[in-house]
């Protein structure tokens, strides 16, 4: 087997593999149990599946860790998904009644798909991506993960990357979790800056004496690597076609006719274009007092490179996402955790595909005759994002103990 290279015909061949010695179910039980603080929180649970040619079953639901295995095994899923906690067993669904059978809670999750920026990135089109456009997944993650933390206080996120075009985050705080539809949706909202169809050319509008802190704050992340990723990586300004398009965000006649005067405009590069159009703003700002243009340029950076959320996925409590951990069958690699202290470094490219964690566990096997016995993907390139994974569960772990010495207490007032 080439470790180099993925054959998505093999991919029904490695799954069962994959699936009996590399799948971390201890770690993910214990996740997904939050410490058996409630009983009901794994057992509960909705997981779906997709089987082989698209046979999609929903409303799965394990009593263990050894029952979720075992059936995992045993269909081989090319996708799980983990939905909510329902107020019954998600199997049982058909034996209760509708109105009884509801999503109670579920972690707040947010979905970031490079296609949502295919209007503003001229490297790649739909589910492709390169290393050209790949910062804004590196923005996007900054950008909310701040938020996150600094605006609603939350510390337990996890970030998975999907294995192809995109990231996703796990908000496992408890208060979170417990979030109802209409306050997921606020944050979400909170969350979107970049607003309007294909058809809107001006898609980010700030207020010009009052910008948010948290968009305040956000243009600041986005500042340190616009020129960057627009300038050099996208070339954003290479033809008059696409500097009509940032004047347009702009929207003013008397910059447009000033940037095009410009002598050196017409050839010079993208990065020296957009320093010239900063400078028309600053001129007609400062020299003519045209206070309504003090935030453009911040909305031109903000439409340009601003997280672009699918707020359907983060509002619903009963919306399924794809589950840590598995395998994209187009691409083969892994759906792992992200280290936040790289995340610049993080290259979608080098992430583990199957067939090669396969064939590093079957390498070491050759050699570590006699050797301690340690975990499978401990052995291969997984053994990293399971560090990440690890030091997140560290961090949640805490909380349980709390609320087990706090339960605890309760109990000896009785």
């Amino acid at each position: 087997m080439n470790k180099s290279k993925y054959d998505a015909e093999s991919l029904p061949d490695l799954l069962p593999l994959y699936y009996k010695r590399l799948f971390p179910y201890g770690p993910y039980f214990k996740w997904l149990s939050y410490g058996g603080v409630q009983k009901t929180v794994f057992t509960h649970r909705e997981f779906s599946f997709t089987l082989k040619d698209d046979v999609y079953i929903r409303y799965q639901s394990f009593s263990d860790q050894n029952e979720l295995e075992k059936e995992i095994q045993r269909r081989c899923p090319y996708k799980i998904d983990i939905g909510a906690i329902f107020t019954h067993r998600p199997k049982d669904n058909k034996t209760v009644k509708a109105a009884a059978f509801q999503a109670k809670e579920k972690e707040l999750v947010f979905d970031i798909d490079m296609t949502d920026y295919d209007d503003v990135r001229s490297c790649c089109q739909g589910a492709d991506i390169c290393l050209k456009c790949w910062p804004l997944m590196t923005i996007a993650i900054r950008i909310v993960d701040t938020a996150l933390r600094e605006d609603f206080g939350y510390e337990h996120l996890l970030w998975i990357y999907s294995g192809r075009r995109g990231v996703h985050c796990w908000v496992c705080d408890e208060g979170a979790r417990k979030l109802s539809q209409s306050v997921r949706s606020a944050i979400a909202e909170y969350l979107s800056v970049v607003k309007g169809g294909d058809n809107q050319i001006k898609k980010v509008k700030l207020n010009r004496d009052n910008v948010h802190p948290s968009i305040q704050r956000a243009i600041k992340i986005i500042e340190k690597q616009f020129d960057d990723y627009a300038a050099v990586k996208q070339d954003f300004l290479s033809s008059d076609e696409k500097v009509k398009k940032v004047l347009s965000i702009i929207d003013d006649d008397e910059i447009s006719s000033n940037v095009w005067k410009v002598k050196e405009f017409e050839n010079a590069s993208s990065k020296g274009r957009w320093a010239i159009i900063k400078s028309a703003l600053e001129v007609e700002i400062a020299e003519k007092n045209r206070m309504e243009l003090r935030n453009r340029r911040d909305e031109v950076m903000l439409q340009y490179a601003y997280p672009r959320l699918d707020v359907n996925v983060s509002k619903g409590v009963n919306h399924l996402l794809k589950s840590p951990f598995c395998i994209h069958p187009k691409t083969g690699r892994i759906c792992i955790p992200i280290d936040l202290k790289s995340l610049e470094s993080f290259d979608p490219f080098s992430v583990p595909t199957i067939s090669q964690v396969i064939d590093e566990m079957n390498d070491t096997e050759k050699t570590d005759v006699g050797q301690k016995k340690v975990r499978d993907y401990k052995k291969t390139s997984m053994a990293a994002s399971m560090l990440v994974f690890d030091q997140f569960m560290q961090n949640l772990e805490k909380t349980w103990q709390g609320k087990h010495i706090e339960l605890s207490d309760m109990k000896g007032e009785f």
